[in-house]
């Protein structure tokens, strides 16, 4: 069965259901479970699907979903748009205003919490959590027992850049430095331990995500500051050598382009944030090759309002080693 025939067969079938439902509340009766369980919209994907977990910032809820589009594990949290599935199975993510890991039993293993926003959270290869605190401007690290063991204060330079859009999402790298994404300034910034700015990346329409791959070079998602969402990549010297802009795929709109995950064959997973008025208007996974073709989306909008971070299940590596590029 082609796509297109199998479509036109799914919207007829919905009819149907349609029907026998209007016909069964208008008769003052109720739905049998099964129904009611058929008629929930099922997961949209086209291509082959990914084992993967990710966050829906406005559901507030982290998922893990196999590779048929069905939820198979969640938990609820707080506005969350970064996360780590860890090489214990641990999912490690931030809640809004803190960072939590969790175990698959969804018991609590590490916990930071802070009165202001977070939007970035990372763990270290000793053991320690790389934290980005938005409006409080600064870059931590926490021990296990939650005692902070760094700190480096980066206050905006203007107080129109500060607060709520300051800073989004932020790594530390394998040589110290951080990655920052300075949203409301629309620039990324790598910054030494000392709180020097050694690189600058300009980001239009705002950075939501970097990430440092082994060439050197750095991918970048922007959101819809100018209504243009895009992620591209430039090299050391700051030459763009590859991106997609929001009107480039054939009928896939870029909304606000909030995570990703650059895979080993070189494709690049990207989540399209649909909030804004934007939800149901795009997938909020979209998979692309490096020639930009299409080989996989989902969009699951009876279960998930805003994907916003994704990670690969059945791509292999460590992700504190820095195998998983996201």
């Amino acid at each position: 069965m082609t796509y297109a025939v199998a479509a036109r067969s799914k919207q007829a079938g919905s009819w149907v259901m349609a029907l026998f439902i209007l016909a069964v509340m208008s008769a003052g009766g109720a739905l049998p479970a099964q129904a009611a369980d058929d008629a929930k919209p099922t997961p949209i994907q086209t291509g082959t699907g990914h084992h993967f977990a990710c966050t829906d910032y406005s559901g507030g809820k982290v998922f893990i979903v196999d590779t048929n589009g069905k939820v198979e594990w969640e938990y609820k949290t707080g506005t969350c748009n970064d996360l780590w599935v860890l090489p214990n199975g641990n999912l490690l993510f931030n809640t809004g205003h803190g960072a939590l890991e969790v175990d698959r039993d969804k018991k609590t293993v590490f916990s930071y919490e802070s009165p202001g926003e977070i939007y970035a959270c990372q763990r270290l290869a000793n053991g320690n959590t790389f934290i980005g605190e938005c409006t409080d401007a600064r870059l931590i690290e926490v021990e296990p027992s939650g005692k902070i063991a760094f700190e480096l204060k980066i206050p905006p330079p203007d107080a129109k850049y500060a607060g709520h859009a300051y800073i989004r999402n932020a790594r530390k790298l394998a040589n110290g430095n951080y990655l920052v994404c300075f949203y409301s300034q629309e620039v990324v910034r790598e910054i030494d331990p000392k709180g020097n700015v050694v690189a600058e990346i300009p980001a239009i329409g705002g950075p939501h995500s970097a990430a440092r791959l082994p060439n050197g070079n750095t991918i970048v998602a922007c959101g819809d500051m100018k209504k243009e969402a895009k992620v591209f990549e430039v090299d050391k010297a700051g030459k763009t050598v590859w991106q997609i802009t929001h009107d480039e795929l054939p009928n896939i709109a870029l909304k606000f382009m909030t995570g990703f995950q650059r895979l080993p064959n070189g494709n690049t997973v990207m989540t399209n944030w649909v909030g804004h008025g934007e939800f149901g208007k795009a997938p909020g996974i979209i998979e692309v090759t490096p020639d930009k073709k299409v080989v996989w989306t989902f969009q699951d909008d009876a279960t998930m309002k805003t994907v916003s971070s994704i990670q690969l299940l059945d791509v292999p590596g460590d992700p504190i080693k820095g195998d998983i590029i996201h």
